[in-house]
């Protein structure tokens, strides 16, 4: 017997079980699948220092340190979507860098919590004493200064080769 239910065909056993229409298993199974793949592009932020630091000398990797205004600086939205949100980034940076982030939104749907505001103004007052946004740094696992950039206009290689010529 064939059940329709909110244009969701089943098909009813009479050992009261139900199986999904040939077509929806398909379909999800494919939805599925896009799912897992678009997690293993999937970019691994931390927020913590001390647990990106602790991974990063579990890993032996540099520290990127993100300073970010996420919903009010113009070339942090513009390094987040044509660096940070690059396949060809995030494929790079899970093997290379441990990626640490330091936002700081001024609109109050966004608003961190209190606890990691103190962090990221902590983190500021150590790192980025002149407030540039965005601002990165490059960390050693203890947390040593390597090198700092910020926006550019380049591809996300090139981006990689700035982030790389400052490691030792």
């Amino acid at each position: 017997m064939i059940v329709t239910h909110s244009s969701l065909k089943y098909i009813y056993n009479f050992d009261r079980t139900f199986h999904v229409h040939p077509m929806k298993f398909k379909f999800s199974c494919i939805l599925i699948s896009l799912l897992i793949g678009a997690n293993l592009f999937a970019q691994e932020w931390h927020t913590d220092f001390s647990e990106a630091s602790n991974l990063a000398r579990k890993q032996n990797r540099p520290i990127i340190l993100v300073f970010q205004g996420s919903d009010w600086c113009a070339p942090c939205i513009k390094l987040d979507r044509e660096i940070w949100s690059s396949d060809e980034f995030k494929a790079y940076a899970r093997d290379h860098f441990v990626m640490l982030k330091a936002d700081f939104p001024k609109k109050s749907k966004n608003a961190l919590p209190r606890e990691q505001e103190e962090h990221n103004e902590q983190l500021a007052e150590r790192y980025n004493t002149q407030g540039y946004f965005p601002y990165v740094v490059v960390l050693d696992d203890n947390g040593e200064v390597m090198g700092s950039t910020g926006y550019k206009k380049v591809s996300p290689s090139e981006y990689i080769e700035i982030l790389e010529s400052f490691i030792k």
